[in-house]
């Protein structure tokens, strides 16, 4: 969980060119920041991953008939014994994506030599009876199947990261609104931002507002102007002390 949410945090501020240890995340957040994967596809492949070893065992206590039984289970051993097809397609994939244009869901490809040695270790995959794996060749590719699961998970980690930076990059105006107050000028511009001189008799002279919040730690506060545009515009990096003043408003509010 740490590993995921760090691989999570770190393209989601990285978007945003900021780094996730010049933030301040501790391990906790980090971790809880992985929940972040647990979606509904995913929990639905989980399941289906611990039912599908024992669907021929599964299927007859259902009243599924032998016949149907019979097939799935010669199904499942013509996947499994196919396991060396997975682990070329993933390799393939992998070539492809590593010497060509990258596309999303390149988790994908890790994920099939993975599913594709797990199911070399099966009784199914061999053809010959009494056939024993060796216990050192086992430990080899599950070894290596889970190095290979730690990638897709890093891949798939790491393309939602971006994915909701992107998502919330387009919907700024619902995030926390913030207005800096300060007694001297800030060297802040950009699209969306409004500076104020509220007169030299006032303390904080100068109200800079049309910013939204993107996060907070230890009294710095990391700030979009409205139209923030990733390619050319900057992130704001603001700490409160005595010359400065954060007030922090709702932002806008999809309509009911």
């Amino acid at each position: 969980m740490l590993y995921t949410g760090f691989v999570h945090s770190r393209a989601y501020y990285g978007y945003f060119r900021l780094d996730v240890f010049a933030v301040g995340f501790d391990p906790i957040e980090m971790a809880l920041r992985s929940l972040r994967l647990a979606t509904f596809p995913v929990l639905m492949t989980l399941s289906l991953v611990g039912v599908l070893p024992v669907l021929p065992q599964l299927l007859p206590s259902l009243g599924v008939p032998d016949r149907t039984v019979r097939a799935v289970a010669r199904a499942a051993r013509a996947v499994a014994r196919a396991h060396l097809a997975f682990v070329a397609a993933g390799l393939l994939l992998m070539l492809a994506w590593r010497y060509g244009h990258p596309w999303s869901f390149r988790w994908a490809a890790p994920l099939l030599v993975a599913v594709g040695l797990l199911l070399g270790q099966s009784d199914a995959a061999t053809t010959a009876p009494g056939h024993r794996h060796r216990p050192g060749h086992r430990a080899v590719a599950v070894i290596a199947a889970s190095l290979f699961l730690m990638w897709v998970v890093a891949l798939a980690a790491g393309e939602l990261g971006r994915q909701d930076a992107h998502r919330d990059a387009g919907q700024l105006v619902r995030r926390v609104s913030v207005v800096v107050l300060s007694t001297d000028t800030l060297s802040m511009n950009g699209p969306g931002l409004k500076v104020e001189d509220l007169g030299k008799d006032t303390h904080f002279r100068y109200r800079y507002s049309g910013l939204r919040l993107l996060v907070e730690r230890e009294r710095r506060y990391y700030l979009l102007p409205l139209g923030w545009r990733h390619d050319t515009d900057a992130t704001y990096v603001v700490e409160d002390d005595d010359e400065i003043r954060i007030d922090l408003y709702p932002g806008t509010q999809p309509g009911r």
